[in-house]
């Protein structure tokens, strides 16, 4: 059995080492644009010079030799053909395969301002060759606009602080971290990056931009008319699902592969992972789903059942912060909140059970609160102590009598 993969990421490796433990003796072939296996929540510390290239690596610098996979690396697909079973590359290389998984991940999304996406000295920050590029650029910058205050833009901007660089970023919403955290979090963050001489324009949407002879964009207009200087320019504006080597319509896709519980797509023997699949933009979900996509191709019946993706982690200048669901209250919710000075917490408390929750500072026992989410666990007469539970809260004694959680 000869199983490709497309994309070296947290999908395509974890599906080529099950695939690998499943079946000893199958021949696996792994392709990616990449050169070197990365962690994308790592690029900042790329940025920032605290790690090279085999520091982003988390897998042993020996995996596809100890696993048997031939790597071909530094290439992309460029097509998928369903009815010849092949893969073929840009440079025109044409895979075999028996069984095909595409984890081919998502790219940034460069809007149509002004002239973003032509200009040599606009970038988003997905891959390690974009950090490659923006570490390039930084020698020479000094003046960095960032588009957007999401979990990208506020590492690319903690980054280049580091470096000393003058950092402004751009926010169309009225507070930084708009999606992750509620109002006082992200104040919380902002004190602290413009306390290291971050400037934040917030509620202000880039409209235009100014580009020189040489094809750099040297200053950006708001949609207010202000006009910033810059010399490089890091869009943190979303991502698009990387479906390109689909697109010639036999594998089904709009902005995201589709697949069933299964990851399979619709075409027999092909699946897909991770960004790709449009189900979950985090690590561990990508790894879970790369995990059940190799056990289907190699003929298990392993539904995918772990969809839970509303997780953002953070740590900024040393304040971590974890968000678990969307934060937002409706009419009827109840929303309980404990702060002081070394830590804030917000729950939102839906028909007696936790819809969400944010934890800054203070994070102790925070373990128990994805499962209650995940699993709707009524919460109604601990509710009061909502901030203080920890898994001994729901400990009892089985009708056995042996202990268990009684959740």
């Amino acid at each position: 059995m000869k199983h490709v993969i497309i994309g070296a990421g947290a999908a395509g490796i974890t599906a080529a080492k099950t695939i690998r433990a499943c079946e000893p003796e199958a021949e696996i072939v792994m392709i990616s644009a990449d050169t070197c296996v990365h962690s994308r929540c790592m690029l900042h510390k790329y940025l920032s010079h605290e790690r090279d290239e085999r520091r982003l690596s988390f897998v042993p610098e020996d995996f596809f030799e100890e696993q048997k996979i031939t790597w071909i690396s530094g290439k992309r697909a460029a097509h998928v053909w369903t009815k010849t079973r092949n893969v073929q590359l840009e440079d025109d290389t044409v895979i075999s395969y028996d069984r095909l998984l595409i984890a081919t991940g998502a790219d940034s999304f460069i809007p149509p301002v002004g002239d973003f996406r032509k200009a040599g000295n606009v970038f988003g920050l997905r891959h390690l060759e974009d950090a490659k590029q923006i570490d390039k650029a930084a020698e020479t910058a000094e003046r960095v606009l960032i588009v957007g205050s999401g979990l990208v833009g506020l590492d690319a901007a903690y980054a280049l602080l580091e470096r000393g660089k003058d950092v402004t970023v751009v926010e169309m919403a009225d507070r930084i971290l708009p999606i992750q955290l509620d109002e006082t979090a992200g104040k919380t963050y902002q004190k602290l990056f413009e306390e290291a001489g971050c400037k934040f324009l917030l509620g202000r949407k880039a409209s235009e931009t100014v580009m020189d002879q040489t094809g750099a964009i040297k200053k950006v207009i708001l949609d207010d008319g202000r006009e910033i200087s810059c010399d490089l320019v890091i869009v943190a504006a979303g991502v698009r699902s990387a479906i390109s080597c689909v697109e010639s319509g036999e594998v089904a896709a709009d902005r995201f592969i589709k697949v069933d519980e299964y990851m399979r797509t619709s075409c027999p023997d092909v699946y897909a992972a991770g960004d790709v699949a449009g189900l979950s933009g985090i690590w561990p979900n990508a790894m879970k789903q790369g995990q059940t996509a190799a056990y289907n191709m190699c003929g298990r019946k392993v539904p995918y059942l772990d969809r839970y993706a509303m997780k953002n982690t953070m740590n900024f200048y040393g304040v971590t912060t974890l968000s678990l669901g969307k934060g937002v209250a409706e009419e009827g919710d109840e929303v309980l909140i404990c702060e002081d000075s070394h830590s804030y917490k917000k729950a939102v408390i839906r028909d007696g059970k936790l819809d969400s929750i944010l934890l800054q500072g203070n994070m102790d026992y925070s373990g128990v609160y994805q499962y209650l989410i995940k699993n709707q666990v009524d919460i109604s007469e601990k509710k009061d102590r909502i901030f203080a539970l920890s898994f001994g809260d729901f400990y009892g004694i089985a009708p056995d009598g042996q202990y268990d959680y009684q959740i």
